[in-house]
């Protein structure tokens, strides 16, 4: 008996992603990508083209998988038939490769990635998780794709190990050995790393900081601006990690209410919004630049040993002054365990166990395209916590499991009333990861709707220029 591929049975996909994709495709993800990369297609040059949309899942599943490189998503997509239904692909359309994911990265612009972003905080409003009115503001690190012991002079382009050559030389060593250069790095004065006379020829963008562990090394600085409220990031940018944090807030502040503008909730002089960070964002100017306008800051004053000088500066007293006011109210210390609860857990999601705390990629555009999509992940968790009770496929599966695992006695336990409520504490949410392992219809049948204007559609069929099908480019 001959059956075909399409007669075969096939197994459920994965309830978490099913989920999602009803999301999405509910809320016109596709057609939305399409229209904001319409721009960056051709109608007839070039191969066929995929769709953006399948672009922007897989970066998406790098951080519900935990995956930090671009081959490695690749290799996932590829081993999963739950994720390939998520990437809608046909029975026989292969898994894009990750030079694929490379030069659509490199062609669409930063924002477009923000757009798509701004486009998931607008969902997030629709389910009632975008306040506005509490703003806490922290900054962690990412470790660079470039190693320190490649750094350069800006200045003449001379190598650190090339220097310690010269400087031993100098010394009256002619043919230093490798221990020579250390004893000579380990015993000479002045030494120091300096982003002002050293640069990366790999990476320009990174510079040398100390990462959270105490490591130095070539770095970025992420900044989150998250609403307290619900847990959203609503702004994410990726700065230099040498600049300080009163340097970088404003841009961050100013991203934050750009979004927030976008979903309604921007914050006015007439009713601000409270700014929570900690004392690395304490300082007059940053004080006097939010006095009075639509942030109202709670930012915590570093301790000093003496007494303020002023100076005839009038607004930075005023300011430095209501700061401190505010500060002393119990609506700060509220606000203060909120900040160090969420805004620390969501660096720990979004970087640790979602795998962007050391980067492939090269140059800070490309990392921050990346890493927008990352977060907007961490956004979309929220709302599928929401209605499944997790936010990852992990820890929907360890709910599920845990559901099937507490069997009630038939005596009704040690208390009487059954041991399935002592077993499962969360109840609810488990009934719902229960029935969304039984697919609905709705979802089956939503996510079947085709997507529209590529392969062959109609709209914008095929990508400007030539796309190589060589599997030889790098993440770049």
């Amino acid at each position: 008996m001959l059956v075909s591929w399409a007669e075969m049975p096939r197994s459920p996909g994965h309830a978490f992603y099913d989920k999602l994709q009803a999301v999405l495709i509910a809320a016109g993800f596709d057609r939305f990508v399409e229209a904001q990369c319409a721009v960056d297609y051709a109608p007839r040059l070039g191969r066929p083209s995929l769709p953006p949309g399948r672009y922007f899942r897989m970066l998406l599943i790098g951080y519900f998988e935990g995956i930090d490189s671009e081959r490695g998503l690749e290799w996932r997509c590829a081993d999963s038939l739950s994720l390939r239904e998520f990437l809608r692909l046909g029975e026989r359309e292969r898994v894009p490769d990750h030079s694929w994911l490379s030069r659509t990265r490199s062609r669409l612009s930063l924002e477009v990635h923000d757009q798509v972003f701004s486009w998931v905080l607008k969902r997030l409003a629709e389910h009632g998780l975008i306040k506005g009115e509490r703003i806490g503001v922290d900054a962690s690190t990412i470790e660079a794709n470039a190693a320190l012991r490649t750094i350069i002079r800006r200045d003449s382009g001379e190598g650190y190990r090339e220097m310690l050559t010269r400087m031993a030389q100098e010394s009256g060593i002619e043919t230093p050995t490798a221990e020579d250069l250390v004893r000579l790095d380990r015993k000479r004065k002045g030494k120091k790393l300096s982003n002002a006379d050293w640069e990366s020829p790999t990476d320009p963008d990174a510079r040398i900081a100390k990462l959270k562990d105490g490591r130095t090394h070539l770095a970025y600085k992420p900044e989150h601006a998250m609403d307290l409220d619900t847990g959203a990031v609503v702004a994410a940018e990726l700065h230099l990690a040498d600049q300080g944090d009163t340097t970088t807030m404003p841009g961050t502040l100013s991203s934050a209410a750009e979004h927030l503008n976008a979903v309604d909730a921007t914050p006015t002089s007439e009713a601000p919004a409270e700014l929570i960070a900690d004392k690395g964002y304490h300082s007059r100017d940053a004080l006097k630049a939010l006095d009075g306008g639509q942030w109202k800051s709670r930012i915590c004053e570093p301790h000093h040993d003496e007494f303020l000088r002023w100076h005839g500066d009038d607004a930075a007293r005023r300011a430095v002054y209501n700061n401190r006011t505010r500060l002393l109210s119990g609506v700060a210390r509220q606000a203060f365990k909120l900040r160090a609860e969420l805004v620390e857990r969501g660096f720990a999601l979004i970087l640790d166990r979602g795998g962007m705390r050391w980067v492939w990629l090269r140059g800070r555009e490309n990392v921050q395209k990346r890493y927008l999509i990352h977060v907007a992940g961490y956004n979309l968790g929220l709302i599928m916590r929401l209605l499944t009770g997790a936010g990852t496929p992990r820890e929907f599966q360890r709910q599920a499991f845990a559901w099937f695992f507490a069997i009630p006695e038939p005596d009704g336990g040690r208390g009487g009333s059954g041991n399935l409520d002592t077993v499962m504490s969360g109840a609810s949410g488990l009934q719902r990861a229960r029935l969304l392992l039984n697919r609905s219809d709705d979802v089956q049948t939503t996510a079947a709707e085709p997507h529209t204007g590529f392969q062959g559609e109609g709209g914008i069929g095929r990508p400007e220029g030539r796309q190589d099908a060589g599997r030889s480019g790098a993440a770049v």
